[in-house]
């Protein structure tokens, strides 16, 4: 009986100590796949929005973003701006409603517009709205028949300064049928709002794209590099992706103006160009300046600089970005030999990857 006692007090202390060792491997095991789970990784998002796509990518430890509140937020941008939408903000002050009053979206976007179309000598202009619907471009997509004096009319809705953000935040028009269209800035404005958005979660790091507009903060931390960009060449055919310039992107807005795939060729000289609303003249005029990419430290900037390059002298955008070393920028054109130039400020240059 005494031996079988002693072997009894042996097995439960053997088992206890098998117990012990289980228990450190079982909390070993769980420390380990914490710091395993804890791991920073790419998180992707995408969908729809502005009528085109958006793709997100950020780095987190875990899904602290959801799909459904990136949406959430494009919808209520687009309640505030896009003028397809019937039922936002501005399709009713376009439509003649003066009670409306504006909400963050929209007066960021009027201000920064008054900013550029000031130091663009008017030539960026989202009051312009009248013209682009008469052309065809707008929501309907209803073209009507335009000649030099049906053009000069709608100029009279047609000026920045003719419009103005109350204090109250209300919107007052010298005539009620200026049209708003802030398409030429509202899509890099977005980035800026869905990156802030992805910060305020506490992501450090993130690339943006909505509808070919881009910002990127932070670094590629996973792969331990920066997030690069390609730049396409505004000369190619829809079935081709020829790159020209391939760019390191940090805590900066991309966008890229230009007719794409739209450029045409003057059957007599051959010189390639493409198509632009003059806001001073009302007609669409060609320009040699196929492209414009620009970098800016906000989005809604390289967005509206952008537009703006497209439609300026390029002598007088470099006049201009001679005194701007916030805008990264390159032009793409054709001489008078019809061959494709390229200028580039010199801190554009350096972020070109070799």
């Amino acid at each position: 009986m005494k031996n079988q006692l002693q072997e009894m007090k042996i097995t439960s202390s053997v088992t206890k100590e098998l117990k012990r060792l289980v228990s450190v491997f079982v909390i070993a095991f769980l420390l380990i796949s914490c710091e395993y789970s804890k791991k920073e990784q790419i998180f992707i998002l995408q969908g729809e929005a502005q009528g085109s796509t958006y793709a997100i990518k950020y780095i987190s430890s875990n899904e602290t973003i959801k799909k459904a509140s990136i949406d959430s937020l494009l919808l209520e941008f687009d309640l505030s701006l896009s003028t397809y939408r019937p039922d936002s903000k501005i399709s009713k002050i376009n439509n003649g409603d003066t009670t409306i009053v504006v909400d963050d979206f929209f007066s960021k976007t009027f201000t920064t517009s008054q900013e550029i179309y000031q130091a663009t000598d008017k030539l960026f202009d989202p009051t312009i709205g009248v013209l682009v619907n008469a052309y065809g471009f707008g929501p309907t997509k209803e073209k009507i028949d335009l000649n030099q004096s049906k053009i000069d009319s709608l100029l009279t809705y047609v000026g920045f300064d003719k419009v103005k953000l109350n204090e109250d935040n209300t919107i007052s028009k010298k005539h009620s049928e200026t049209y708003f269209d802030f398409n030429a800035i509202a899509q890099g404005y977005s980035v800026d709002v869905v990156s802030e958005f992805l910060k305020s979660k506490g992501i450090q790091n993130a690339i943006v794209e909505i509808g070919g507009e881009i910002y990127a903060f932070g670094k590629n931390t996973v792969e331990d590099k920066n997030w690069i960009v390609g730049i396409d060449d505004p000369t190619q055919s829809p079935e081709e992706r020829t790159l020209i310039a391939k760019i390191k992107l940090e805590n900066l807005g991309m966008a890229t103006s230009g007719n794409y795939r739209k450029v045409k060729t003057d059957s007599l000289t051959g010189q390639k160009f493409v198509h632009i609303i003059n806001p001073k003249t009302g007609i669409s005029e060609k320009s040699t300046v196929l492209s414009a990419t620009v970098l800016a430290p906000k989005c809604i900037d390289a967005d509206g600089y952008a537009t703006a390059f497209m439609i300026m002298d390029l002598e007088e955008s470099k006049k201009l970005l001679a005194l701007r070393d916030d805008l990264y920028v390159l032009l793409i054109y054709t001489n008078e030999d019809n061959q494709m130039q390229q200028f580039k400020t010199t801190n554009f240059q350096a972020l070109i990857l070799e």
